[in-house]
């Protein structure tokens, strides 16, 4: 799994939090971290996490391929 995957990840799993605590509590943590829902930064931790939701969704239709080598294929 490559370091953009990793990224992308991370960042979708914020969003869902972010987003799971919107529908339980009415509380946007993003926005009140970053100083509002129109704040510059809040903005871009959207936008990045938008995109790597967009990134996330080729994780469906990549090859599973094993981590460790299977000793067979030495």
């Amino acid at each position: 799994m490559s370091f953009l995957d990793k990224l992308a990840i991370l960042l979708v799993t914020v969003g869902a939090l972010n987003w799971g605590s919107v529908g339980l509590f009415g509380f946007d943590f993003v926005s009140w971290l970053f100083g509002g829902s129109d704040a510059l930064l809040t903005r871009i931790v959207f936008t990045l996490v938008g995109i790597a939701g967009v990134w996330a969704i080729s994780l469906l239709f990549r090859p599973m391929r094993d981590e460790i080598p299977d000793a067979m294929d030495r």
